[in-house]
This record gives C-alpha cells, sequence and structure tokens, in this order.
C-alpha cells in the first residue's frame, strides 16, 4: 500500500512538473506574432493585445522553458536558436487547434456526426450527389468525409466507416477486422472525347486497340484485361499517358487525349452532358465490388445504423 501511495505521488508530482514547462496558448500565440512582427507593439496590435501584455508572456514563456528565446536588438525581437527550433512546433500546434476548432463548429449543433473515408473520385461522382437524400432522412446528422485509396485499420483510425474496392472475405471473416457490406460490383466502360470518335458510333476491339489507350497508374491492368476478354493480343496496349485517378484520367479524355477505360458511374455525368460519348457496346464486371466497411463498434451508433440502412435500399446494380 505504502508503495502504492509513494508512486501516486511521484505521478502527481511529474503531472505538475509537466504543467509548469508546458506552455500556455496565450504564450504560444504571443510568441508566434512577435517571431512574425519582430516587435512586441506589432504581436501586440495583431492579437489586441498591449505592448506590455505581449512582453509579459514572452518573459513567462522563456522563464518557464529556461531559454533565451529572442535576442533584444535596437527594440527588436530577433529568435535565438532556441526560438528558431520551437517556432515552427507553436506554429503547427496553433494551426492544429485552430483546424480542430473549425471542425468542431462545422458540426452547426448537429447532435450526430458520422466520419467517413471513401475514393476520392467515388465520392465526387457517386456518394456526395446521393448525400441530399440522406440529409433529408436525417437532417441532424452531419457527414464529416475524407479520401481514402486503402483499407482503413480501425483500430487506429478513428472513422466510422469506409467506401472501399475489396473482394468479400470467404465464410464471412471480417476484412482487417472490420465488417463489410457489398454495395454494387463495378462496370467498366470505354468513352472518349465526340472528335476522337467515328460519326457512325461505337468501336470494334481491334480499332479501339490502334487508338491512345490513357492508363491509370493505381489499376495498370484494367486495358490488359480488357483485351484479353476480347481473345485480342495485348502487347500494344500499354502506350498512351498515364493518370494517377480516375477523375485525371476522365480530364484528359474529355480534351481528347485518348480513350479511358473507367466505371461506367464515373463516366455517366460527361456522357450526359455530350463531353464524352461511349466508344464501345461491350461492358467489362471486374470482380471487385465497391463496399462499406465498418468496425463492429459503429453498429452501436444510430445515425450509423440510419446511413447503412440508407445506402444499402439507394444501392443499384452496378457502378
Amino acid at each position: 500500500m505504502n508503495k502504492l501511495c509513494k508512486f501516486m505521488s511521484n505521478a502527481h508530482k511529474l503531472a505538475i512538473m509537466r504543467h509548469a514547462y508546458t506552455p500556455s496558448l496565450p504564450e504560444l500565440q504571443a510568441f508566434v506574432q512577435a517571431a512574425r512582427t519582430g516587435t512586441a507593439t506589432r504581436a501586440g496590435a495583431a492579437l489586441g493585445l498591449t505592448q506590455s501584455a505581449i512582453s509579459r508572456a514572452l518573459t513567462s514563456l522563456e522563464a518557464r522553458l529556461g531559454v533565451a528565446l529572442f535576442h533584444r536588438i535596437r527594440q527588436r525581437l530577433v529568435l535565438s536558436d532556441a526560438g528558431r527550433a520551437l517556432l515552427p512546433e507553436a506554429e503547427r500546434l496553433l494551426a492544429d487547434l485552430d483546424r480542430a476548432a473549425l471542425t468542431v463548429m462545422s458540426f452547426g449543433g448537429h447532435r450526430d456526426v458520422l466520419r467517413l473515408a471513401a475514393f476520392p473520385t467515388f465520392s465526387a461522382l457517386w456518394l456526395i450527389p446521393r448525400l441530399a437524400g440522406f440529409a433529408r432522412l436525417a437532417p441532424e446528422v452531419t457527414v464529416d468525409m475524407t479520401a481514402t485509396l486503402a483499407p482503413l485499420d480501425f483500430e487506429r483510425d478513428p472513422r466510422d466507416m469506409a467506401i472501399i474496392r475489396a473482394q468479400p472475405p470467404l465464410n464471412g471473416a471480417p476484412l482487417r477486422g472490420a465488417r463489410l457490406d457489398v454495395l454494387a460490383v463495378e462496370r467498366l466502360v470505354v468513352v472518349a472525347a465526340p472528335d476522337l470518335l467515328p460519326d457512325a458510333g461505337m468501336l470494334e476491339d481491334d480499332a479501339l486497340a490502334k487508338l491512345p489507350l490513357l492508363q491509370q497508374a493505381t489499376r495498370p491492368n484494367l486495358w490488359l484485361d480488357w483485351f484479353l476478354n476480347a481473345g485480342l493480343d495485348p502487347i500494344t496496349i500499354l502506350r498512351g499517358a498515364r493518370f494517377e485517378q480516375f477523375g485525371m484520367v476522365l480530364a484528359a479524355a474529355r480534351a481528347g487525349l485518348g480513350l479511358a477505360l473507367v466505371p461506367e458511374v464515373f463516366a455517366a455525368p460527361d456522357i450526359a452532358a455530350g463531353g464524352l460519348r461511349l466508344a464501345s457496346a461491350r461492358v467489362m464486371t471486374t470482380d471487385t465490388p465497391y463496399v462499406l466497411t465498418y468496425p463492429e463498434r459503429s453498429l452501436e451508433i444510430a445515425a450509423f445504423r440510419r446511413f447503412r440502412d440508407w445506402i444499402l435500399a439507394d444501392e443499384g446494380e452496378g457502378i
């Protein structure tokens, strides 16, 4: 018992010591502004404080850290070596705090926030246009969306769910510890700018192979699979400009740089607007569908269950 009390006492002392040398927010703000402006007067003007208040904050910070952060030269504040070492970290901390505050403010008083990660192009062209429907269904829920290109580790990542491409695991086994619901299969189509295609309409695969073929860097086998399925020799298909994301591939296709092999849903807005045309009547379905993945803990969130029910009800035959 005495050992436990002694341990707790030492831990309490350490906590007090850490607090003693941890800068306060006003001290960091004063330090950063003084470093940027070079005088306590200008730093005070930037923060709405007096020159004396800035000077007190800087003196307190230097005493707290036990180092001189500035050289006082002819009424100018010039950073010392210690000050130059602290400045980028102080700026980062203040910026992180500012971003955190803006994130919370963006919730607009909504009670529930769903944190979602999804493929960038998928988010822009398929998910976001549908979110108005979910907003009408659950106006009290705010969606906080970020981009991802790979499965999440939900043991480390705080997000509630992610939408990715993944093969369903065998025998119902979890995907990296996450549950999985299939949203839709992926259907690929060939599109091109109208000027690149003959007036007669669509092309056969041997004619497609003679045109520039835009490459998707993260999925370099798409054209290979397309022409192998057609029974053609794919030896010449890897010519053409290469782009990292489907959004870039679509932009290149609109610019007339070549043929694009992309998910049907991604091309649909451009086809409807006339910026792109189908270049082939054939559709290729891949064996890796779009899925909703989430940790077991998300099932305890009422807002997540509503989102999951909504998106599964809204799924189509293909994406």
